[in-house]
């Protein structure tokens, strides 16, 4: 280790989707979370595998390490946790004495259990939740300074916060305090509908463009006041989160015409007006916060972090209609990204040291996780006598191009994992845009999830305003745009007379697998200067087909992590109707492959209905 050279590790865990960030002299090094070395999705156990790696990465020892940031303060937290169960006593008996062992055992002891965990002795400091969130966001921006908006489920005390990002000091001015809370009522529509709380919000999201906006009345009359300047206050006596052991109470079922959505039973007209109206409230509070911290600070650019600030379809409104020129958005928006933010907050605010530069995205693409050599790959298919075809960098991008226009689903695994909840360009699933077959198969047949479910579009980012109506940068999947008017496809009478779901399989432009149902798409901009492969890729597919476009998903089925290693990748191919597998500079071919033998039932737990 260089002389004078300040590392400093940043950890978010115990809630959900644990991970750990390594920064040295306030650049970041490497990032990644638990779930990706442990395979349990959303793991929040300490993240004892990512830090390792991190430190590994990086190449240093606990004991190199100046400071260790925690991503928020424990004892605030439970303070908030005592004071909810004192208020709603004796409701809230059976989720109080749930969840009081784990933290007498484990989270007041947080100093303790760092120590042990990675036998680092030094400082430790706790940045409050809301402030790593602001951290992760403004520090890695490319502004000198910004507005910051976090929105996310709660942190401490604090839901929702407004402040300002200069230089290298953040302050949060104001806040929407718990147990108000833009992102759990968004949670409580997610469970209502029959997904899974703090990973189906992305299904409701989906979801929304199939309904219509006829519960928008009801809820701002039962459930929330929305003021002027975006905060809230909610009517508790319709949730259960305060007390219970569920998202909702009996007033929901009320309200919202009967029970909650059973999961994996039939998607009706209800869940699809519901997840319409909730995704429009949720864009009128986003639009409104905005132009209140706006109207605050007078400042041209908005930072947004929080688990909220990963809903790309009230982050693209906010981009169009907002009055902010530019926004960056933390790419690990949730708990996550709260292990950069804590990291940076400990090398800017805690050891007041200066940024840089603000020139530039300080998270590189988002490509701060573990990458596999040619060597190593090839180590692991002999291992497992796989057999593979070996090639050139030319002849890999001739061969993948090919298989893409023929409608070949490929598995791509190039270079470092990405960090946050998209894959995007080495660790994904890719196919042909312009295939109306393509999202139905992708869906259903490799990825085991609902059919409604949209794909992202990787475009060349020089050509992206030739396809979409987006005039900036969105390397992180995190805005969502209209395809061009010129490149859609009319509704035809008999398709005008579809309701709901009926609709999916309707062309809807050029690129139909990447065009969801009101001509929108999440769009991820492909840059030759973060990732030059992956770039060179969609740019010969161009060359042969006209389309600069391509499916992106992540390499992943339902219920798993997106995977990390070579062996996640081939048991994810093999398991799924996957074409091809691409590992570094190796093709493998599934006619080629042998069935894995005693995996009959893995494909069962994600059978839908």
């Amino acid at each position: 280790m260089t002389s004078g050279t300040v590392h400093i590790l940043g950890i978010s865990a115990f809630y959900h989707d644990s991970a750990a960030c390594l920064v040295r002299d306030g650049e970041i090094v490497a990032a990644a979370q638990e779930e990706r070395f442990t395979r349990v999705k959303h793991d929040a156990g300490f993240p004892k595998n990512a830090v390792d790696y991190v430190l590994r990465e990086a190449g240093v020892r606990a004991s190199d390490l100046a400071l260790v940031a925690f991503y928020d303060k424990p004892f605030l937290k439970f303070d908030r946790l005592l004071e909810t169960y004192l208020t709603t006593a004796p409701r809230g008996i059976m989720s109080f004495w749930q969840a009081m062992p784990v933290w007498l055992k484990q989270k007041l002891w947080l100093p303790v259990t760092i120590r042990k965990e990675t036998g680092y002795d030094g400082a430790i400091v706790f940045p409050e939740h809301h402030l790593s969130h602001a951290a992760s966001a403004f520090f890695p921006s490319p502004f000198s300074e910004a507005a910051i908006l976090t929105i996310d489920g709660v942190g401490e005390w604090a839901t929702n916060t407004t402040g300002i990002g200069r230089g290298n000091r953040v302050e949060l001015f104001e806040e929407v305090a718990f147990p108000h809370s833009l992102g759990l009522m968004y949670s409580a529509f997610t469970y209502f509908t029959g997904f899974k709380v703090n990973s189906g919000e992305y299904k409701v999201m989906g979801l929304a463009p199939y309904g219509e906006p006829r519960y928008v009345d009801a809820i701002k009359s039962n459930l929330i006041d929305i003021r002027d300047d975006g905060s809230y206050r909610m009517n508790m006596e319709f949730f259960d989160y305060l007390s219970g052991l569920k998202m909702t109470g009996n007033g929901f079922d009320r309200a919202f015409g009967g029970p909650p959505r059973k999961s994996e039973s039939p998607l009706t007209r209800r869940e699809m007006d519901l997840a319409r109206s909730v995704q429009e409230i949720t864009e009128e509070v986003m639009l409104k916060q905005a132009s209140h911290v706006h109207k605050l600070t007078g400042l041209p650019d908005l930072c947004l972090a929080g688990g909220v600030a990963l809903n790309c379809v009230g982050n693209g409104r906010v981009l169009r209609e907002g009055p902010f020129g530019r926004i960056w958005i933390q790419p690990a928006a949730g708990d996550a990204g709260g292990s950069v933010g804590a990291a940076l907050a400990g090398w800017h605010i805690y050891l007041d040291r200066p940024r840089a530069s603000c020139e530039g995205d300080r998270m590189g693409g988002a490509y701060l996780g573990p990458a596999f050599s040619d060597a190593e790959i090839q180590t692991f298919l002999k291992r497992r006598g796989v057999s593979a075809r070996k090639t050139g960098r030319a002849e890999l991008l001739d061969l993948v191009t090919d298989l893409i226009a023929q409608e070949k689903v490929v598995g791509w695994f190039q270079g470092r994992m990405e960090f946050g909840p998209r894959a995007l360009g080495n660790r994904s699933i890719i196919g042909d845009a312009r295939s109306p077959r393509m999202q139905s198969r992708m869906n259903l047949k490799i990825k085991f999830r609902e059919s409604f479910r949209p794909f992202a579009p990787s475009v060349l980012a020089e050509k992206c305003p030739e396809w979409f109506d987006l005039d900036c940068e969105s390397p992180y999947m995190l805005l969502v745009a209209g395809v061009k008017e010129g490149r859609r496809v009319a509704v035809n009478d008999e398709q005008k007379k579809l309701k709901g779901i009926e609709l999916l399989n309707c062309a809807r432009s050029e690129i139909p697998a990447v065009t969801h149902l009101d001509y929108s798409a999440r769009v991820q901009t492909v840059h030759p200067e973060t990732n030059p492969l992956y770039h060179d890729l969609i740019k010969r597919f161009a060359e042969k087909t006209g389309c600069p476009v391509i499916v992106n998903t992540s390499f992943n089925v339902r219920g798993e992590p997106i995977v990390c290693t070579p062996e996640d990748a081939y048991l994810c191919f093999m398991r799924t109707e996957m074409d091809h597998l691409v590992l570094g500079s190796f093709i493998l071919d599934k006619k080629n492959m042998k069935p894995l033998e005693g995996d009959e039932d893995w494909k069962k737990k994600f059978e839908l209905d």
